[in-house]
C-alpha cells in the first residue's frame, strides 16, 4: 500500500465499515460517523492533555506515535462520513486547499469565520 490514494483509502475504509445504516446515507449512518469522528478527535485531545499533565507539555516519540494512531481512526471516520454524504475524499481535500489558497492570496488566512 505504498501508493495508496485517497480514493483507495476511502473504498477500503468503506469495506471495513460495520455500523447501522452503513452505505445507505441515512441519518443514523451519518450520525454514527459524526459521533465516531468527534469521539476519536476527543481521544487525540485527551492524549495531548495528558502530555501537558504528565510530560510538561512535551510530546514524546511514544505519545506522537499514539496520536498518529488516533489520527488514523479520525481519517477512517472522515472517509466513511464523506462516503455517507456522497463525496470523494479527493474532492473534499481539493476544495479545502482551494479555499485556503484563496484566503492566503487575499491575506485573510488567519482570523475566524467560514465565509472570509
Amino acid at each position: 500500500m505504498n501508493d495508496l490514494s485517497m480514493a483507495d483509502y476511502q473504498l477500503t475504509a468503506a469495506e471495513t465499515a460495520i455500523y447501522p445504516g452503513n452505505g445507505e446515507a441515512t441519518t443514523e449512518a451519518i450520525g454514527y460517523t459524526i459521533l465516531g469522528l468527534v469521539g476519536e478527535a476527543g481521544e487525540i485531545a485527551n492524549g495531548f492533555k495528558k502530555s501537558i499533565r504528565d510530560e510538561n507539555g512535551v510530546v514524546t516519540a511514544e505519545k506522537a506515535q499514539a496520536l498518529a494512531a488516533e489520527l488514523g481512526d479520525v481519517l477512517w471516520y472522515v472517509a466513511n462520513l464523506a462516503s455517507e454524504l456522497g463525496y470523494p475524499l479527493e474532492l473534499i481535500a481539493k476544495k479545502n486547499l482551494q479555499k485556503l489558497k484563496s484566503r492566503q492570496a487575499r491575506g485573510i488566512i488567519s482570523g475566524s469565520g467560514d465565509n472570509r
